[in-house]
């Protein structure tokens, strides 16, 4: 079988408190491991969608309509679905599997992933990966 779930690849999240919403792989596990015996993967993602932006906004209302807010999760590969987009935001450094075993260490992994989305966000690539699902 053709491994496709490959790190950057844009999913979709299809259960739980974070359906609907888009995400990035940052680790896929196939054969899963020991506490997980399925296949799975750790994705980072938008819990919370920049506002649309207007020419009459000033630049205190874009800073902050521009905010992103992220989530760090291990997700069921039944539970995502893959899309076509890839992200190039690099991820591995600041997102691991060791970051989910504490609260502190995943806050403060979700914020270094807040500001590179943030980043990605503000040089207007990957404008469908930051626009809310409508369904």
């Amino acid at each position: 079988m053709v491994k496709f779930l490959k790190p950057n690849k844009a999913v979709v999240l299809l259960q739980g408190r974070f359906a609907g919403r888009k995400a990035v792989i940052v680790r896929s596990f196939d054969d899963g491991t020991r506490d997980r015996p399925y296949g799975h993967c750790l994705v980072a993602g938008i819990a919370k969608y920049p506002k649309k932006v207007i020419r009459k906004d000033s630049a205190k209302k874009t800073a902050k309509k521009s905010r992103v807010k992220a989530f760090i999760k291990l997700v069921n590969y039944n539970h995502i679905m893959p899309t076509r987009y890839t992200l190039d935001v690099d991820l591995k450094d600041v997102v691991s599997t060791d970051v989910l075993q504490t609260r502190d260490k995943k806050v403060t992994a979700a914020k270094e992933t807040k500001k590179r989305l943030e980043e990605r966000f503000k040089t207007g690539k990957n404008r469908w990966f930051f626009s809310k699902l409508r369904f």
